[in-house]
């Protein structure tokens, strides 16, 4: 790697409309280019690790229009008049000032802004994360009005990237297949972390589920698996909430009352994540393909649940079933429903469940974000030796 230790290190500027403090993927994306310059972070909540400075964006501000005369000019598709209407956009834009020398867009909505504020001369790397025209097409509006404007965005902006990238090769062949894009994949993996199996308890096989308190995440349908599995297992679930001022996730403690054995836990720093979660036996998650991205999902829960050294049980995804398999993690359900995914958790003994957590605990390791730190670094060699 360059030596970038010097006074005149690169101007980094990383842009993520969400709050990174509690955003496992940019703040370990932070981390590394920490590692090549000084990092200004734009993006809602105050300073993450790793930034050098920090520009906050008001957690009320939305990051797509939502104001009558924005939703007009979506309907209509009048995509370049909307790209930068939006009221976090706008306060970046006010915020935002100097030369750079990268600039960081994560996910397409960041796109439009990026290349604005890069100017001609200045890379921009757009980390997309997942298939962007889809993100919650399940939700009416979105598929109406933001689907073809996502798609309109990465059409426009995606091929005139210095690089891209995504969280797995099943979405890179979809980029490539609608945009006719090369990308590099970076997983959601997290960094290894020294811990060893824990020991079963007798009485009971504890399942774990850690994510966020979003609609659409299946988390009714999961704690309804506990609850046909009965007393012989328990269900915590580790839930941030949702920018909705946690209705709910009060909803969801509301729904946990009706079973024995489900409790909703507060979150958990993402840098404890796996300590905490290492007491536990299965980390469980079950999410119906509404949209491409559930479909081909590799989140990075599956990753904490290997750091912890947890047996895993998934609904079926080409990712996420091919690792399990590949690496005898655990189980995979027939489909998505309750039920399928009790039966999955039924089928591993007590000692299938302890020799899958072992087999977490050999592959570590390979399943830590090392490699994809090292893709991560090398793309950034590249484009800062060029910018140079």
């Amino acid at each position: 790697m360059p030596n970038y230790s010097g006074l005149m290190r690169p101007k980094i500027l990383c842009i993520s409309f969400s709050d990174i403090r509690a955003d496992s993927r940019v703040l370990r994306q932070v981390a590394v280019l920490a590692e090549f310059g000084d990092v200004t972070t734009v993006g809602y909540g105050s300073k993450p690790e790793g930034a050098a400075h920090h520009l906050e964006i008001d957690s009320d501000m939305p990051s797509l229009p939502q104001t009558f005369f924005g939703v007009a000019l979506l309907a209509a598709r009048l995509y370049s008049l909307v790209e930068f209407r939006a009221p976090a956009v706008r306060r970046a834009l006010d915020l935002v000032d100097g030369k750079w020398d990268l600039v960081v867009a994560n996910e397409a909505r960041a796109l439009p802004l990026a290349r604005r504020i890069a100017g001609p001369e200045t890379p921009v790397w757009g980390d997309m994360h997942e298939w962007a025209p889809e993100e919650r097409v399940h939700v009416l509006s979105w598929k109406l009005l933001i689907k073809p404007f996502m798609t309109w965005v990465c059409a426009r902006h995606l091929p005139r990237m210095a690089a891209v990238s995504v969280v797995n090769d099943s979405i890179a062949a979809l980029y490539r297949s609608e945009f006719g894009i090369d990308t590099v994949t970076v997983r959601n993996a997290r960094r290894f972390t020294d811990l060893t199996p824990s020991m079963m308890r007798p009485d009971v096989i504890r399942l774990v589920h850690s994510g966020a308190a979003v609609p659409g995440r299946n988390l009714e349908g999961m704690m309804a698996a506990a609850g046909i599995l009965g007393s012989g297992y328990s269900l915590d679930l580790y839930l941030v909430p949702a920018r909705d001022g946690g209705k709910y996730k009060a909803q969801l403690e509301g729904l946990a009352e009706e079973f024995g054995n489900v409790r909703l836990l507060p979150p958990v720093p993402p840098d404890d994540l796996p300590e905490v979660l290492n007491s536990y036996d299965v980390g469980i998650f079950s999410l119906p393909p509404r949209t491409r991205n559930h479909a081909l999902m590799l989140p990075n829960k599956f990753f904490d649940f290997v750091q912890a050294r947890l047996a895993i049980v998934f609904s079926p995804s080409p990712e996420t079933s091919r690792l399990i398999e590949e690496f005898e993690l655990g189980a995979i359900a027939s489909d998505f429903s309750p039920e399928a995914l009790a039966d999955a958790v039924l089928a591993l003994s007590r000692t299938d469940i302890q020799n899958c957590k072992q087999s977490a605990h050999r592959h570590a390791i390979a399943l830590s974000s090392a490699t994809d730190e090292q893709v991560e670094r090398s793309l950034l060699t590249s484009l800062l030796t060029r910018a140079a």
